[in-house]
């Protein structure tokens, strides 16, 4: 039972949680924002956005799910315009939905499966906490620059009489958070 709520929680946060506040925070920004770096060596959300697709569908869907994947993680990073931050939502979108297919798939028993993905030796389980993980710090990366180049666009929550009710959307699975 265990292994089984691992993975319901694991595709609420990468299926519903995490794209919802991602969309919330880029769907009003104009695409020059999207593309904007905070400083030379950083990243856009533009880049976020693209790093996210590549590496939910290499380690979930391919690694995980065995599909075969392409994917050139240096341009995720090198990119700097030519898609809308529509287009990037869209991909993103795409990317969750592949996983959260194959995370639907998933048994308690193959939790415990050895997998090489990006040429680390893992299990099933570890794969998907990495990404479960690196989901969440890119998607707060996002969010934070939203906030610094729009100012007051970001809102999840209402806050009343000391409870955050959602504004997202993200009722659901409040118990257990």
């Amino acid at each position: 039972m265990t292994g089984q709520s691992f993975i319901e929680r694991s595709r609420y946060y990468l299926a519903r949680e995490y794209p919802a506040k991602i969309r919330s925070a880029v769907e009003g920004l104009p695409d020059d924002i999207v593309w904007k770096r905070p400083a030379e060596g950083s990243n856009s959300i533009g880049n976020l956005l693209l790093h996210l697709s590549g590496n939910i569908r290499q380690w979930i869907v391919g690694g995980v799910g065995g599909a075969l994947t392409d994917r050139d993680r240096a341009s995720e990073f090198a990119a700097r315009g030519g898609l809308t931050g529509a287009e990037l939502l869209g991909m993103l979108d795409r990317a969750v939905a592949d996983a959260d297919s194959v995370l639907a798939r998933l048994s308690e028993a193959q939790l415990s499966e050895p997998r090489t993905i990006q040429g680390r030796e893992t299990t099933v389980i570890g794969a998907v906490y990495h990404v479960v993980e690196h989901f969440s710090m890119h998607a707060g990366q996002i969010l934070m620059l939203a906030k610094i180049f729009a100012p007051g666009s970001v809102k999840f929550y209402e806050d009343a009489g000391g409870v955050a009710i959602p504004l997202w959307g993200g009722s659901e699975g409040l118990s257990d958070a």
